[in-house]
């Protein structure tokens, strides 16, 4: 069962966001990285890091796989939680375009499970696993569109640089 959620787009920082969840690009390990993993560890401080030590010393030992979502704490956030979720590395030659749609759509089952009604996006893929901006755009929100859950009533694509906004607000009024 799909609903309408209003879906807005924000030129910043995710970790600045207030939201009841945000959603974390992060890698497999759970454990930090770097780009929006990285910051969302950072500014999260240590609960984060202990809530997916945790995760991987029980349900998710070998990491969270691509496509999939899990929720911990928000920590120091200005969040109840964040949910981690893999997004795939692009590929020129596969086409990998589900795992990334998977990405938000079980983001957004978690966030619903948790009765979060604000969500916050980063732009999943785009950075360093070289998804182009234009397409990452058009699946991000195309999927947003089909799978937003109740309560969730509101999505918000939280977007680095001009160019990135420039794409999400192309695939938004698409």
């Amino acid at each position: 069962m799909t609903t309408r959620a209003t879906i807005t787009l924000v030129r910043g920082d995710i970790t600045e966001q207030y939201a009841d969840v945000l959603v974390n690009a992060a890698n497999s390990s759970l454990l930090g990285g770097g780009g929006v993993d990285g910051a969302i560890h950072r500014c999260g401080g240590p609960e984060i890091l202990a809530a997916c030590r945790g995760l991987r010393a029980s349900r998710y030992g070998k990491g969270l796989a691509t496509g999939q979502a899990v929720a911990t704490t928000a920590g120091r956030l200005h969040a109840e939680h964040v949910v981690h979720t893999v997004g795939p590395v692009w590929s020129g030659t596969e086409d990998r375009s589900a795992l990334l749609a998977s990405c938000y759509r079980e983001s957004l089952r978690v966030a619903s499970a948790l009765g979060a009604r604000t969500v916050a996006f980063p732009a999943i893929s785009t950075g360093i696993y070289g998804w182009p901006l234009d397409d990452g755009a058009r699946i991000a929100v195309r999927t947003v569109r089909e799978a937003v859950l109740p309560p969730v009533t509101e999505v918000r694509f939280v977007l680095l640089g001009e160019e990135a906004y420039a794409h999400f607000e192309e695939a938004l009024t698409a």
